[in-house]
């Protein structure tokens, strides 16, 4: 028979820290791997109840929120494990990675359940050296079509040259440029962008290159304009293509004489700037069409770059799931989010029309939905399950006409209704719905005539 003495013993040879628990979820005791992880003494940890003694962190709130401790082993809860960081007295952190086991009533060990910890500092800084190779600045991608981006954005950013950005929107154009921005000799001075799209005609070019006092109505003082305030710095003219034309022949000629005029002024003030353009539309078929320069356009592409978009990169999606998924947890005060296996498949499975923004947006449904740490199937949004689960032909033995990588456990629409109501969304637009739903016009037009046949 194990004596408390002996069982004390034991548990203080342990590597991992232990904390035993009574029915009432109070510590009553601890062995020594725990009170070094946790930062206080034997004496300082018993008696306390256990979502004292983790403060702070998500499991320590679902533990006051439910009464009981929520991550013991049951057959309804996978993975039962949950990594949290905590914040010690002396105000360092340690990351922990935490599970629970109910233990046998006893007569003479009255202990309800165990809560066992594993230090993973060592393995989160291993990690965070490996996630380095891996990004730059806040791009996160170990596809090769990442990585030869990489290698082209640090090319391009000891360079002075002109930079076209090119891709789908919500690609991250605007995170490549704050990167060329920030490994160039540029870095220490103005990073300004512009929002071309946002801008209307009247307004734009007062922007960009300013005005004098008494220009136009309501000019009551002298303003500069990006170009000036973006002096030894980066500006990054966002959605090249919505400028128009009369703007485009004034900003290639600031282009070619390294100096700007402000509106009402025939003054030329030098500027030393390095610009960046971006856009999602194809210039050079809008120059074929005569709605760009095409002396425009070659200043601009003089270093061309191209953002593959995230259906292009699948392997890249678990990495930047995460790294978003850890964003929103900050957001939430729920840092302990995680994705489970199956979730991670099912946004393999989606085509992201909307690339990383549609990607981050669903996450953070996900996570708004989501009752505990983790992340599961059913708690996406319906088009992102619908893309990765068997459509109705696939159960009758016909082809399917979707991947179908998993099950989800709980769907909350069957496919039909996500069909129907993403249909009446776009007002009956067949292809903005099959846009939206990650799929071809001729896999929805097969769904419907499957749905009405």
């Amino acid at each position: 028979m194990i004596t408390i003495p002996m069982l004390k013993l034991f548990l203080d040879s342990l590597e991992e820290g232990v904390l035993l628990l009574d029915n009432n979820r109070k510590v009553v005791a601890v062995n020594l791997a725990a009170t070094r992880m946790i930062g206080r003494e034997k004496e300082n940890l018993t008696r306390l109840l256990c979502p004292s003694v983790f403060k702070g962190t998500e499991c320590a709130s679902a533990c006051e929120k439910r009464g009981y401790c929520a991550i013991i082993l049951t057959p309804d809860w996978v993975p039962p494990d949950q990594d949290i960081v905590l914040q010690r007295s002396d105000n360092t952190s340690v990351f922990l990675r935490m599970w629970a086991i109910s233990l046998p009533p006893e007569e003479n060990l009255p202990y309800y359940c165990a809560i066992i910890l594993r230090d993973r500092s060592r393995e989160v800084k291993l990690e965070q050296k490996v996630t380095e190779r891996l990004q730059l600045g806040s791009m996160v991608g170990h596809s090769p079509v990442m990585q030869k981006l990489y290698t082209q954005i640090m090319r391009a950013a000891h360079s002075d040259a002109s930079v076209l950005l090119t891709g789908e929107s919500g690609t991250g154009k605007e995170l490549v440029a704050k990167a060329l921005h920030m490994n160039s000799d540029h870095c220490k001075k103005p990073y300004v962008p512009v929002h071309c799209a946002s801008l209307p005609e009247s307004l734009l070019e007062s922007e960009l290159f300013g005005y004098a006092k008494g220009a136009f109505t309501g000019a009551t003082q002298a303003k500069i304009g990006r170009f000036e305030a973006a002096e030894g710095g980066t500006l990054l003219l966002d959605e090249i293509g919505e400028i128009p034309l009369g703007t485009q022949v004034k900003l290639l000629r600031v282009l070619q004489e390294r100096e700007v005029v402000r509106l009402g002024e025939n003054i030329a003030r030098p500027i030393n700037v390095r610009v960046i353009a971006s856009t999602h539309r194809n210039l050079a078929a809008m120059v074929e069409r005569g709605e760009f320069r095409e002396d425009l356009y070659y200043r601009l592409r003089v270093l061309p770059l191209h953002i593959p978009a995230l259906r292009d990169r699948r392997e890249d999606i678990p990495m930047l799931a995460n790294k978003l998924l850890n964003d929103l947890g900050k957001r939430y005060q729920r840092d302990n989010m995680r994705l489970v296996h199956e979730t991670v498949l099912a946004l393999e499975a989606y085509d992201w029309p909307g690339n990383i923004r549609q990607l981050f947006n669903a996450l953070e449904y996900a996570l708004v939905n989501a009752d505990g740490p983790n992340i599961l199937p059913q708690h996406l949004p319906p088009e992102v399950q619908l893309a990765s689960q068997p459509s109705s032909a696939a159960k009758s033995g016909k082809p399917m006409l979707v991947r179908s990588y998993y099950r989800a456990p709980q769907q909350t629409e069957d496919e039909t209704e996500i069909i129907a109501r993403m249909l009446a969304e776009t007002g009956g637009n067949k292809a903005e719905a099959a846009r939206r739903l990650g799929m071809s016009r001729t896999s929805l037009w097969k769904r419907l005539k499957q749905t009405r046949g």
